[in-house]
């Protein structure tokens, strides 16, 4: 495997892992029967469990862009230091931002999520040079 896969694959995990965390936070702020029901009236997730559900969201839009990403460099056999280090760089990203924004770490939030994002960009101009 790839280091560029290798960081999508715990890239995928620590995307399961946050989904564990907004269930439990949401959950515990809307009640075991809300959340078992169908749901059918909304509720607004505030606070640590409101910031848990936009951390995942944010998450998974990025991850999809960071997964062309790294199949682009794996499949046209691309991989380099640069696409290493890019790799590398997202996932450390995406991880100090789960806290980031739990904490509300403002502008902290914004700059961490801009180093995955220019890393996910690094990997894409990297596999057409």
């Amino acid at each position: 495997m790839t280091p560029e896969l290798t960081a999508l694959t715990l890239a995928a995990l620590l995307q399961g892992l946050q989904f564990a965390l907004y269930s439990a936070l949401a959950q515990k702020q809307v009640g075991t029967r809300y959340a078992a029901s169908p749901r059918d009236e909304a509720r607004q997730l505030t606070g640590y469990a409101g910031r848990a559900q936009r951390a995942l969201t944010n998450h998974f839009e990025g991850l999809v862009l960071f997964t062309i990403a790294v199949l682009v460099v794996t499949l046209s056999d691309q991989s380099s230091p640069l696409t290493r280090v890019a790799a590398w760089s997202y996932l450390g990203a995406r991880v100090v931002y789960v806290p980031a924004y739990l904490f509300g770490w403002a502008p902290g939030r914004s700059l961490i999520w801009f180093v995955g994002f220019f890393a996910t960009l690094t990997l894409l101009v990297a596999a057409l040079v």
